[in-house]
């Protein structure tokens, strides 16, 4: 039996077998329908009864770097509509007068109210389903106030949307950030909403490709170093959006141990893009907070940082006439 491992990245997928001792290793350009470059790197690799198979990926990443998630609303307590708009008040540039912020993934078109409140103590204002209003979306996400302590309002909102609306997602902030820190909350679960049918369609696919090609339904890397099965990781996309990365840091831990080392640095650079992770103690430091394409994310990842240049980064002259590389790939 064989344990088989592939990383679909932006530029090549590689795939690794262990099969009786025995290591062997492909790499194959990563073609637009990733789930073919992960039955193409299963063959070049010669795999064959199968017994684990763990992967690696990309496309959430990609999906809210390049802002082709789904067409995703937002539901606050009446009153906090504006929440993904005001944001926190830190600034990245303190002495820059003008700061570009990143734009929210709904609209404030999108955003919308329920009139509730939950305090400290349970229930200050009852919460009224008939000022919920008609929504149209792919996908919506909910946050109310505290519901991280109660959430119950929340979850009647989520349970009405799903009435409402059958055929799209809906993502409550208690299901994937039950945590204070209204804005970052908020913002999980609305990466989440944004994320999930682009990650559905592309898990089926896979486990489509799969069967075809007589391999098992593979283990997703989840951000924080360990593994999800497809149906979790397709009902919260949000726990692989550093899949891949992740992947990489947990086995350079494995050899930095093996060869003795408790510190080190983990430096994984591929075609397109370059993480570099401490490893501190012989374990990898991990956070509970991150940023992806500007937007925080409450979730446990592992601590890489990440810098859009690679091996196949593209040089270019910025308008001034300085020498720029990436994050254009070749």
């Amino acid at each position: 039996m064989a344990i088989l491992g592939i990383d679909v990245g932006g530029t090549f997928t590689d795939a690794v077998l262990l099969e009786e001792g025995e290591l062997r290793t492909a790499k194959v350009p990563t073609a637009v329908r990733q789930e073919e470059s992960v039955v193409e790197a299963a063959r070049a690799v010669g795999a064959a009864d199968v017994e684990r198979f763990t992967h690696g990926t990309t496309v959430a990443t990609n999906a809210l770097l390049e802002r082709k998630g789904a067409r995703t609303a937002f539901v606050a307590t009446a009153g906090f509509e504006h929440l993904l708009h005001l944001r926190r008040q830190n600034r990245a540039h303190l002495y820059r007068l003008c700061d570009d912020h990143t734009e929210p993934l709904v609209p404030l078109d999108l955003c919308f109210g329920v009139r509730e409140r939950m305090g400290p103590e349970g229930v200050l204002s009852p919460l009224d389903l008939g000022s919920l209003p008609k929504i149209d979306a792919e996908a919506v996400a909910v946050c109310l106030l505290f519901s991280f302590r109660d959430p119950a309002h929340e979850r009647a909102v989520a349970d009405e949307l799903r009435r409402r609306l059958p055929d799209a997602r809906v993502v409550a902030s208690h299901e994937v950030a039950p945590e204070f820190r209204e804005y970052e909350r908020a913002s999980t679960a609305v990466v989440d909403a944004y994320l999930g049918p682009v990650v559905s369609r592309y898990l089926e696919a896979l486990s489509a490709a799969c069967r075809r090609a007589g391999l098992p339904e593979p283990l997703v890397m989840r951000s924080s170093g360990g593994v999800a099965a497809l149906e979790e990781a397709a009902a919260h996309p949000s726990l692989a959006l550093v899949s891949g990365p992740a992947a990489g840091v947990v086995g350079a831990e494995l050899v930095a141990r093996l060869a003795g080392h408790e510190d080190a640095i983990s430096f994984d650079m591929g075609g397109t893009s370059t993480d570099v992770c401490l490893i501190a103690g012989g374990t990898v430091t991990r956070s509970a907070e991150r940023s992806v394409g500007g937007l925080p994310l409450r979730l446990p990842t592992v601590d890489l940082q990440t810098v859009g240049a690679g091996g196949g980064s593209i040089v270019w002259r910025d308008a001034g006439g300085a020498l720029r590389v990436g994050p254009e790939s070749a």
